[in-house]
């Protein structure tokens, strides 16, 4: 019995019996690649944490809520629909009666809001990221008194994607939702569906 196994390992394969082999190994790896192509498609895709800026009622927990700190919120400007007022609602404390750029007439308690001088009567106003805490004052009196165009919005260069958000958690407008991560801005000023919040 010995001899008949040493003798068949020392056979040489036909080639019939290596074309056979040949075919079976091209169907299985046929069989595999488009039984990963299916799992690819139906898999569920990652998704992300997001402001639906509609919903948002600028509560100030956004800045108190995040497990990062300073909040992942930040504020976001949409300049398409910004007026570019010289007495801009979201920038001055109300009540201000001089529009000049002294730290006590901010509405911003960090000073993240920049202002910029364009042309008479005209200024342009920007959101240094780093400094913004997402309290979302300056986004209410935008809302409130003008054009609308502050909002909040996770900021996914500072977000850690928690599997349950303590923003979303504590938001009272239930504000928050999921997007997918390959589009995870809702912009201001484009329409989009929004999912429902799970």
């Amino acid at each position: 019995m010995d001899n008949q196994i040493t003798e068949n390992a020392d056979t040489p394969i036909t080639r019939r019996e290596a074309l056979r082999k040949a075919v079976a190994g091209i169907i299985f790896l046929a069989i595999g690649a488009a039984g990963f192509t299916v799992f690819g498609r139906t898999r569920k895709k990652r998704t992300v944490w997001q402001i639906d800026h509609t919903k948002c009622i600028q509560c100030g927990r956004c800045a108190t809520q995040c497990v990062v700190t300073p909040s992942a919120v930040k504020c976001f400007h949409a300049f398409n629909v910004c007026g570019y007022c010289d007495l801009c609602f979201g920038y001055f404390r109300p009540g201000t009666m001089e529009f000049d750029t002294t730290a006590e007439k901010e509405l911003c308690p960090t000073h993240a809001l920049k202002r910029k001088f364009i042309e008479e009567p005209y200024y342009e106003y920007t959101v240094d990221k780093d400094k913004c805490i997402g309290c979302s004052k300056c986004v209410k009196g935008c809302q409130t008194f003008g054009n609308g165009s502050f909002y909040l919005q996770v900021d996914h260069e500072h977000c850690v994607n928690c599997n349950e958000c303590s923003i979303a958690k504590a938001c009272p407008s239930n504000a928050f939702v999921r997007l997918p991560s390959d589009n995870p801005y809702m912009l201001k000023g484009q329409t989009k569906e929004v999912p429902r919040r799970t």
